[in-house]
């Protein structure tokens, strides 16, 4: 018989939780290393299971609370410690706020090492739940099982009566592939978002529809998308791993009957083996093959494949913010450079004399041009490519010299070849949109050799996360 060599993981107690950390963990200190934390909240008094050691830092969770911070609240959701959405949600919100805003403040400081203004106070969201406007959900035959589930004899799983169904359409479990968590209710999008999820999953299995098997590559069902505006419409896009024409129409029909409030029923064949479709064909089933959002009387349409930030109405005074910093005149020519869909560069286009908009991604391009096209709005051009190839001397000829650069790069920040290129072109501003202040600080320290930051503006686009967008003005020295 094989033995088990593996030590017992150690239990520390009495540990009092200082911080926390840029990836959502609580953290302590210890005089040897540092301990990042799942579960606690800063101020907590805990007990911790430790789960991986480093030479200088370890890992744990927490498996008691002996004293409760009084940052610490109820969380909401029943999924709450197992889903890995909403890691924060155990902590108020003003104190949420008070670590987004010391998250920046260190990145900047720490990392970039460059002189700072002073940085503004953090913008939160006046929703601190149902604010997304997209959440995607994964099928699976492999539903996450709780240690008490596991663990209760009397419990059975199977397809038969009386057993419990390992099927389960969710979220996936951190870490874990093909592990798929079953959701009841998620607090992050409004109604009839999760009554459109339960009544999917509900109709798979009262009409055994084989639900994925991620490891296998096998199973009917695998993902949906679910979709929605300000204006009230809603997009719901369901992904099958093959082409049961029957089995789809049924589910599709029976979905629209039940929810005559999507105006966009959509769906794709998605055979590969990973859950992407932006290479793949979206079939319109019924309705509209897009939605549309309002900002400040500009409309924007948003296809099965378009970006649009998830927080609609924070996006707005994200965009207010961007928009005041640049400080456009109607003489100057503005570089969008990340563009996506085009919503800054159309959302600042009124001001300006010329707007530029570059981005990886064709058919956001495509999606960025309809958007001008749809409001009237006639002095922007946008281009698709690499940022670091598109920027070259013969495509700044042809657009013209930027006074302007507005920048929102994904969060692995930009290339040196284009931080480079800002540099030589020399704009009189440079405005950049960040989603990872660690990131952003690493390129104003490169940025620094010319500019100067002016201005530093965090906002809030996910309460009960740690995620943090934040915007900075830099100006010619």
């Amino acid at each position: 018989m094989r033995q088990n060599n593996k030590k017992p993981l150690p239990v520390l107690e009495n540990i009092r939780v200082t911080d926390a950390s840029s990836d959502g963990h609580s953290v302590a200190r210890t005089d040897e290393y540092v301990i990042f934390i799942k579960g606690a909240v800063p101020g907590d008094l805990v007990d911790l299971q430790i789960t991986r050691k480093k030479s200088k830092y370890r890992e744990a969770n927490t498996i008691a609370v002996k004293e409760a911070s009084e940052k610490r609240t109820a969380p909401v959701c029943k999924h709450f410690g197992t889903c890995g959405g909403c890691k924060w949600q155990n902590m108020t919100y003003d104190w949420q706020l008070f670590y987004k805003q010391k998250q920046v403040s260190d990145a900047l400081t720490r990392l970039a090492k460059i002189e700072l203004p002073e940085i503004a106070q953090i913008l939160p969201s006046q929703k601190v739940y149902f604010y997304r406007n997209k959440l995607e959900y994964t099928f699976s035959n492999k539903k996450w099982l709780t240690l008490e589930q596991i663990n209760d004899k009397n419990l059975s799983f199977g397809e038969e009566a009386g057993e419990i169904s390992r099927n389960a359409l969710g979220f996936h479990i951190p870490g874990m592939f093909d592990k798929i968590l079953d959701i009841d209710t998620c607090y992050l999008q409004e109604e009839p978002s999760n009554a459109i999820r339960n009544e999917i999953r509900n109709y798979a299995l009262e009409n055994k529809l084989p639900f994925f098997d991620l490891r296998e590559q096998v199973g009917l069902l695998r993902n949906i998308i679910i979709r929605s505006t300000s204006t009230g419409e809603w997009m719901l896009i369901v992904a099958f791993f093959y082409n049961d024409k029957e089995a789809i129409e049924k589910l599709l029909n029976h979905v629209s009957e039940k929810f005559p409030q999507i105006t966009s029923l959509q769906y794709v064949i998605n055979s590969k083996r990973n859950d992407t479709i932006s290479d793949l064909e979206i079939i319109l089933y019924k309705g509209n093959d897009s939605i549309y959002e309002n900002m400040e009387g500009l409309k924007f349409k948003i296809g099965p494949k378009s970006f649009y930030q998830t927080n609609s109405e924070q996006a707005y005074e994200l965009y207010k913010v961007t928009r005041d910093f640049a400080a456009i005149k109607d003489t100057e020519v503005v570089y969008d450079l990340y563009t996506g869909t085009g919503t800054i560069a159309n959302f600042v286009a009124h001001q300006a004399k010329k707007v530029v908009g570059v981005e990886y991604v064709p058919a956001a391009i495509e999606d960025a041009k309809i958007n001008s096209q749809l409001n009237n709005i006639t002095n922007t051009v946008f281009y698709a490519g690499d940022m670091k190839d598109v920027l070259n001397d013969a495509f700044i000829a042809a657009n013209g010299r930027p006074d302007v650069i507005i920048t929102d790069p994904p969060r692995a920040g930009m290339h040196d070849d284009v931080t480079n290129k800002m540099l030589e072109i020399a704009p009189q501003r440079i405005v950049y949109v960040s989603c990872n202040p660690a990131t952003q600080a690493r390129d104003l320290q490169l940025l620094d050799a010319k500019y100067k930051v002016t201005k530093v503006q965090p906002v809030d686009m996910f309460p009960q996360t740690h995620h943090v967008e934040n915007v900075v003005l830099l100006e010619l020295k």
